[in-house]
């Protein structure tokens, strides 16, 4: 007997071990899919990656969040991305080799054709913070303010998206950018998760943000800007050449055109754009 018991408990560990061998393989079988996204979008693709990993668990989502620019950098230079989610079609653009040349000026080619769609419309959102202690109410509230120097805003480099499109403001109401920086009534931030801190810490008395992230961190808006005072906030999405899955890359943003992504993005702001 004391024999066959250890037969036994041999055959039981060499089982728990071929399991164990098992499931270290479908493990390390999974595939790693890495997609680049503007920050503004950090708490919505976080949102809907788990519901598409618990999906297809043969995929794991890699995000990377930072502003469009710095992306556009990392992916020039040579950074593994698969998917790429921009906050505007100009950093999209620049590495799109069917992009207008006077926009893709070095003729990358980096977008795997096909692939390219615009997926999501955004707001531009003059956000302040609890309370509203300056009382800003408007973009043309904001624009008098500027003038006489009693606010200070927070706003975008001009390298990322939402910098850019308050720059546009900026031309809109006929203000100086520099002017306005050399009287001390601008701060700036890397990217739209630096602005919307500074506002969310009170440490400015507006910013101009996306609505989704005034709405993520729970801010007021106190106004929206038009498309004629900044332009449409398109987000583009496409599939990259250099793509080592892309079957996956395709699937993942097919997925992100679905009516469960839908239901996501309208719930924090987002307008799907795809038909």
């Amino acid at each position: 007997m004391p024999g066959i018991t250890k037969r036994i408990l041999a055959l039981l560990l060499a089982a728990l071990m071929c399991l164990g061998t098992a499931f270290a393989e479908t493990e390390t079988a999974r595939t790693e899919l890495i997609v680049f996204a503007a920050a503004s979008m950090t708490e919505t693709l976080t949102r809907l990656g788990t519901v598409y990993e618990e999906a297809h668990p043969e995929v794991a989502l890699i995000f990377n969040f930072d502003s469009s620019g710095t992306l556009k950098t990392q992916i020039e230079s040579g950074a593994e991305c698969d998917v790429f989610i921009s906050a505007s079609p100009k950093q999209m653009n620049q590495l799109d080799s069917a992009a207008d040349p006077k926009v893709n000026t070095d003729g990358l080619d980096f977008v795997l054709q096909g692939t390219r769609i615009d997926l999501l419309e955004n707001k531009v959102a003059l956000a302040v913070p609890y309370g509203n202690p300056k009382g800003i109410d408007s973009f043309d509230a904001l624009a008098e303010k500027l003038l006489d120097g009693s606010v200070l805003l927070a706003m975008g480099n001009s390298d990322v998206p939402v910098g850019q499109y308050t720059q546009k403001i900026f031309a809109f109401y006929g203000l100086d950018e520099s002017a306005l920086a050399a009287s001390g009534v601008l701060t700036y931030g890397s990217n739209v998760k630096e602005v919307t801190t500074q506002v969310s810490e009170a440490v400015v008395d507006c910013g101009i943000i996306y609505a989704t992230d005034a709405f993520s961190a729970g801010l007021q808006v106190a106004d929206t800007a038009t498309a004629e005072m900044c332009g449409q906030v398109l987000y583009p999405a496409a599939v990259l050449k250099g793509t080592r899955n892309e079957e996956a890359a395709r699937d993942f943003l097919a997925f992100l055109t679905s009516q469960t992504a839908d239901a996501v993005f309208e719930s924090v702001g987002f307008s799907p754009m795809h038909d």
